[in-house]
């Protein structure tokens, strides 16, 4: 069985990329860096919206509006004022998701078994750790949040950390055939399957949260793209029949131009980078899972508007499709792990994943391995976060390395 590096094509090739874009000792150094920044904090760091753990937040006074602005004045400043503020490095399971999908990259590298192993303790953690008041797998924050539609707890598990991990889970089945992986992955989407639905005449979406019904574009084909994988393992119709259903939702909404807004509320129509990526990459894992080819001119044309309008000629990550900044880390990450995923079948993607790798590391990395938060005009938010930068780089840079190796190997 295919793993999900390659379904992206009928053979793994990573095509001719101009060479000098940036050589693979400075990925392979670069992945050794923030993997041993990680290992050495033991998978524990800041998050962006993590400012509700301060000791500041009960002068809010359990005010949404005063709550927002703590968070967000604790997000955007680019000093780190956390410490000050009571904000501690927390455990992550995000971040452990990231990692265990990367380690599981490296193996498929080197097949050095201490990555497996990494790997499988990652995942062990995670079943560990998951949201106990559900009978099925899922996951959440570290931390309370909030935003313009409400807010919710570190006890209130979301769609997208919960499909995230699930891949990972999967990712280390297809290497190693145990089935613990698989039962996991498979609770994990009996959890997805019981969240609500918008019902329309163009598909279902799958909701954001547990508790009520909120409909965005990348939870939404995040989890179809977990449903449609597993599926494909588990042979269950069902969560075939429901991914099917939540890629129309999505598909059908994909604006003439081939990007999608955040969802279809007035207040959610921005279009950024990296829930671009996750869209495309849960597409191509649907499309490929399935064998079916109805949304393939969705994707088509959707990575070509990826391509087109989220990147700068010197390889910097916009952050919206109408203006650069912030850059911001993640989506330097997610950008470089899209384009990995495409480059076996498209030149560009495949120049692009090292053009904005090499910009990545030359620009948004610390002495000591790990990587920026952001950068704006004038200075760089130098905050160390665990999964938004460490965990999603290190996956990024694992599946790129894989990807040039593979290249290597095959023209050597």
């Amino acid at each position: 069985m295919a793993s999900r590096t390659e379904l992206v094509a009928d053979h793994a090739v990573f095509t001719a990329a101009k060479p000098n874009a940036i050589a693979l000792q400075e990925v392979e150094l670069s992945l050794e860096r923030v993997q041993q920044w990680v290992e050495n904090h033991e998978y524990r760091g800041y998050e962006p919206f993590d400012g509700l753990s301060s000791w500041a937040r009960p002068l809010a006074f359990g005010n949404l509006f005063a709550e927002r602005l703590l968070m967000q004045a604790i997000r955007q400043c680019p000093i780190n004022l956390r410490p000050l503020l009571g904000v501690q490095p927390k455990d992550s399971t995000k971040g452990r998701g990231y990692m265990a999908a990367g380690y599981v990259l490296r193996y498929r590298t080197t097949s050095e078994q201490r990555y497996l192993d990494r790997a499988t303790e990652c995942l062990e953690w995670l079943d560990q750790h998951k949201i106990a008041r559900f009978r099925y797998h899922s996951w959440s924050n570290h931390f309370d949040f909030c935003s313009r539609g409400g807010g919710y707890t570190s006890d209130d598990p979301i769609i997208v950390w919960t499909a995230l991990i699930g891949h990972a889970y999967l990712d280390a089945y297809e290497v190693t055939r145990r089935e613990w992986f698989l039962r996991i992955a498979e609770s994990t989407c009996n959890w997805i399957m019981e969240l609500p639905r918008e019902h329309t005449e163009r598909g279902d979406c799958i909701s954001y949260l547990a508790d009520r019904r909120s409909s965005i574009h990348n939870s939404n084909m995040l989890g179809a793209g977990l449903l449609a994988r597993a599926a494909m393992h588990l042979h269950n119709q069902e969560y075939q029949r429901v991914a099917r259903s939540a890629m129309e939702y999505s598909c059908s909404r994909q604006l003439p131009e081939g990007g999608w807004r955040y969802a279809e509320l007035p207040n959610h129509h921005w279009i950024d980078n990296f829930h671009t990526g996750y869209n495309l990459d849960s597409l191509n894992t649907f499309l490929a899972a399935t064998g079916e080819n109805d949304f393939r001119p969705n994707l088509e044309k959707g990575l070509a508007y990826f391509k087109q309008v989220f990147f700068e000629d010197s390889g910097r990550p916009k952050y919206y499709n109408t203006r650069t900044y912030p850059v911001d880390i993640q989506c330097a990450a997610q950008a470089i792990d899209t384009l990995a995923l495409f480059a076996g079948r498209d030149a560009e993607c495949a120049e692009l994943a090292q053009k904005v790798a090499a910009w990545t590391i030359r620009n948004m990395r610390d002495a000591d391995g790990h990587f920026y938060y952001r950068q704006y005009p004038l200075i760089k938010a130098r905050t160390p976060m665990l999964h938004w930068g460490q965990g999603t780089m290190f996956k990024a840079l694992a599946h790129l390395l894989l990807q040039m190796k593979s290249y290597q190997r095959d023209h050597s």
